[in-house]
């Protein structure tokens, strides 16, 4: 059913309710992650901060729970990067983005080459054994598979296992105030169950639609790292709501989905670093306009946190530490009116309070600059 042309403020104001930034919602942390399809989780802690910007009341102690109880887990998935998602989604998504792993195994520029002519069979079969003897880091798992395949250099090895195994980091890596290295272990072995090759292609869109659309099919791939999803959305296509953005492109959308009124105010919201609310569409000027995106890409593909002021992304933020102060550090890409600067400034109080480490002395300030 086609319904029309969705202006930016409006694509905005969906997306941010679908996210979970127009109001903190009153839901449990393992119902948010579902919701959201997961978070993006290189680092262990912007996952907490994603939560505590989406959530009311939310404790990260409960989060870290889940982890240990094994109902929550950080594995690589879409965009072939590594993601924290209930143990039911990662049984479930992870067979549908096995081509990412394979298509990098193909191509990868540091480990491509290394392992062209390789038996990748054996070198999973031999990886998934001493994995499932006992968690280990790329590294000792290299090291380990370079005893029986001297020639290769044992980082690519290590990669290999990677590509073609399903891998689960295990605690403490990933819990609040702790830290540990990247420890990796099977993810049916950790999680008790086999993957879960029913889920369809399908049902992975219409949930990236319910938390992201409306999207185009270059989003959803965007999103996902998967290519050829248009024969995904044509099999949809009859039960989807169409319309065009300003530019003319189809966006598809869930009938019942959340589309609030254009204007419907939009409070300062701090996203975390590597926060998929950044990164899950091929045009982002819903959320973050195409010059502020140029000025913050970097070469090693490190995404800083960022600041929602009106529903933009307006500033970057990172806290600065001493032994006697921890200075929260918001630079703007242009200056914002006293109103918005105070309304940012108090939800950088709530940050800094979330962030302050038990019986943490140090002073807390606030910082305004220009965006270098």
């Amino acid at each position: 059913m086609t319904e029309g042309i969705l202006g930016q403020r409006a694509l905005n104001r969906a997306f941010l309710e679908r996210q979970m930034l127009l109001r903190r919602w009153n839901l449990s942390a393992a119902d948010a992650i579902e919701h959201l399809v997961g978070m993006q989780a290189q680092a262990p802690n912007p996952p907490y901060i994603g939560l505590w910007a989406r959530l009311e009341d939310f404790d990260p102690g409960g989060l870290s729970r889940l982890i240990l109880n094994r109902q929550a887990v950080r594995i690589a998935l879409m965009r072939n990067t590594i993601h924290l998602v209930t143990a039911s989604d990662a049984l479930a998504l992870r067979p549908l983005v096995q081509s990412i792993f394979d298509r990098d195994l193909r191509s990868n520029y540091n480990h491509g080459a290394a392992l062209k002519g390789l038996d990748l069979e054996a070198v999973a079969a031999a990886g998934r054994a001493l994995l499932e003897e006992r968690p280990r880091t790329g590294r000792e798992l290299g090291a380990l598979l370079a005893g029986r395949w001297p020639d290769r250099a044992p980082a690519s090895l290590a990669h290999a296992v990677r590509g073609m195994e399903p891998l689960a980091q295990v605690p403490p890596r990933g819990l609040w105030g702790e830290s540990g290295p990247a420890a990796h272990t099977t993810a049916e072995s950790w999680l008790g169950s086999p993957l879960a090759h029913d889920y369809s292609l399908d049902e992975m869109v219409t949930r990236y639609l319910g938390a992201y659309g409306p999207a185009t099919v270059m989003d959803a791939q965007t999103w996902s790292g998967l290519t050829r999803l248009r024969e995904v959305f044509e099999r949809l296509r009859p039960q989807l709501f169409i319309f065009r953005d300003e530019g003319g492109k189809e966006l598809f959308d869930l009938p019942d989905a959340l589309r609030p009124d254009p204007e419907t105010p939009a409070p300062p919201r701090f996203l975390a670093e590597f926060d998929n609310a950044t990164l899950s569409h091929a045009n982002r000027t819903r959320i973050i306009f195409d010059q502020y995106r140029r000025t913050i890409a970097s070469r090693n593909g490190m995404v800083p946190g960022m600041v929602l002021v009106d529903g933009f992304v307006s500033a970057t933020w990172k806290i600065e530490k001493t032994k006697k102060t921890a200075t929260l550090e918001i630079a703007q890409f242009k200056p914002l009116p006293q109103k918005d600067r105070d309304a940012v400034a108090a939800e950088g109080e709530r940050l800094l309070s979330f962030l302050a480490e038990p019986e943490d002395t140090r002073q807390t300030s606030i910082r305004f600059a220009a965006h270098s």
